[in-house]
């Protein structure tokens, strides 16, 4: 599973409903924050290896209802988190 990252732009005052819809339509969806600045919510999603990450987020992700423009970022590597796990030996 391939984690991907989606800034979201919503139509005014729809926000929290769209992010609703995010966890409650798309199973993909693994975690939704409210932002500031350009974007009003940042999503996460696990895509798996076979399925096409600009077909998900054409097809899945930018039918929501409220949502206006998408900003998407992917990740490729977790080199350790806040709790201690790390998941690769570092490079040396």
């Amino acid at each position: 599973m391939q984690p991907l990252y989606v800034q979201i732009k919503c139509e005014l005052g729809r926000a929290y409903e769209v992010a609703d819809l995010l966890i409650d339509t798309i199973e993909e969806t693994s975690e939704v924050y409210s932002t500031s600045g350009d974007y009003d919510l940042l999503a996460k999603f696990y895509v798996g290896e076979g399925l096409s990450i600009g077909e998900f987020v054409t097809r899945k992700v930018q039918k929501v209802a409220g949502i206006r423009d998408t900003h998407t970022i992917l990740a490729f590597r977790l080199f350790g988190a806040k709790d201690g796990v790390r998941l690769e030996e570092p490079r040396r």
